[in-house]
Order: structure tokens, then sequence, then C-alpha cells
């Protein structure tokens, strides 16, 4: 059923969708990254696509700048569309001094200065994160693939023009990695609709370096995102294999035996009698 802003109907928009800012950067990605494309939204010129990406189906669709804009649209993509996974990708400014322009950043987790959670009503703060599922595919496929991927933290902005010069002083002493405008809405909203979601981000500029793309180069950033695709691809692909039970039981079987080594190495690092642990302390 379509939405004020959203004019596909149920069924159009597959479970996996990517998801950059601009929607010139959607239609980019579906015209050249997918086949068999069909148009589900032009309402507000937020463009969405529906296509197939090495024969798997896969949407992309743009969320516009902002929080409040990543807000209406993933959650409408979740809960009136059945969406299972969003993955942004976007663009991002860098704090940290290791990473450099055209560098990947996926998002482990997010601060932000907005106060999108207070709707939530919580009585302490809500720490906005990655489904590790997705990072963890994402990153084995990234070392397969030989692509450098940074990962951390990054912090979500509602500000682009701060009059307070210091903010990114302070997030950087925090070993914040980039500044995104985007990723904490998607976070919260995926973990609000018991959802997944990640950040996927290439670095358009340096905030101490004072360095930053050209028009030339933020082309590039746009084919950049051939890297993104293959690794969603690849997550689609992977995310639809954990519906095999036996694939789910084996799964579980060895998330339980890691648990069962770090609970004896616990044991062992806090236990008086072992020799192994405390030896040479």
């Amino acid at each position: 059923m379509a939405t004020p802003h959203n004019q596909a109907e149920k069924g159009q928009i597959a479970k996996t969708v990517l998801m950059p800012g601009d929607p010139l950067r959607a239609k980019y990605i579906a015209e050249n990254f997918l086949t068999e494309v069909q148009q589900f939204n032009e309402v507000r010129n937020m463009y969405g696509y529906t296509g197939k990406y090495q024969g798997r189906e896969v949407s992309v669709m743009g969320s516009g700048m902002g929080m409040p804009s990543m807000g209406i649209y993933s959650y409408e993509l979740y809960t009136k569309y059945d969406v299972e996974r969003i993955i942004r990708i976007g663009s991002a400014g860098a704090l940290s001094d290791d990473i450099a322009l055209m560098d990947i950043v996926a998002a482990i987790g997010t601060c932000t200065d907005s106060n999108y959670a207070s709707q939530y009503g919580l009585p302490g703060t809500f720490a906005p994160t990655a489904d590790f599922g997705l990072l963890k595919i994402t990153d084995r496929i990234a070392q397969e693939k030989n692509l450098s991927l940074k990962v951390g933290n990054i912090v979500s902005s509602d500000i682009f023009y701060n009059e307070d010069n210091s903010v990114n002083d302070r997030w950087k002493k925090m070993n914040v990695l980039a500044v995104d405008m985007e990723a904490a809405a998607l976070y919260m909203n995926a973990a609000r609709c018991g959802k997944k979601a990640l950040c996927l981000l290439t670095i358009s500029d340096h905030l101490y370096r004072h360095e930053s793309l050209t028009a030339m180069q933020l082309k590039q950033v746009v084919e950049n995102t051939k890297k993104y695709h293959l690794l969603c691809g690849k997550l689609s692909e992977i995310q639809e294999q954990y519906v095999d039970k036996a694939q789910i039981a084996k799964e579980r079987k060895t998330e339980y035996d890691i648990f069962k080594q770090r609970t004896v190495l616990a044991d062992c690092m806090f236990s008086r009698d072992c020799g192994l642990c405390f030896r040479g302390r």
C-alpha cells in the first residue's frame, strides 16, 4: 500500500534495500548495476528501483539528507513494505588520522547529537549499532575481495554548519572515525522494528587535513558503489541461506562452541589457581 512518500505497492520492493542519500545515485546504481529494473517510486523525486544483481533481487532507493528524511523512508520500508535489511551506501567526512579520501568505513555504531531517540522515552542513552551478522559477512567478503574496510564508530550529526568549532575535536578524542548525517536514525529504526541495518560510507573529505574530492572525483564515489554492490549482493545471497534450518543449527552450534571457549578462558583468566594466566605477571 502506498504511503505519502512512496507510491510502491507491497511486493514491489525487495527484502534487501541499498540506500544512498542522493536519489540520482540510486538511479545511477539501478541503471548501471542492476538488470530487469522496475522503478517503484518517484514521489518527491526520491527515486526507488527494484532489479536483479547476479540473479538476486535487490532494491535501491534514495533516503535524502539528514536523520528526519532517513527516519521517514527507512521506517516505511521496514514497517509498510516488509524490508528486512537496509544498507546505507553514502559519504562521510573523516575525523581519524588513519583514514584517507575514498576509504570505505563500515559503521559498527554511531554517536549522535540528534534527539531522535527521545521518542522512545528510554531511561538512559541508547547506543545505535549495526547488525553484527551483516557486518561480519561484509568484513569477511571484503577480505576475500581484498577490499580495504575501516570498521569503527562514527557520529551522525543534525548540523552541517556548526557554530561550535570544537565539536569535531571532542568526537575525535573519542576515536570516532567519521561524520555522517543519517546512520543513527537508520540504526534506531532497525532496532525498534526488529530489522537489520548497516552503513558503508565512502570518505569524501577530511575535516582535519582540509582535503576534499573534486566534482570529477565525486563521480568516482558513485563508481565506488560497485564495491558496495558486490558486497551487498553477496549479503543478500548469504542471508537467504540462513533460512535453511540445518545451516541455522550449524551456526548456533558454532556460536555455542565459541561461547564455551570464551567462558573457559574467562574462568582461567580470573582464577588464582591458574598458573598459565598469571605466570610472569
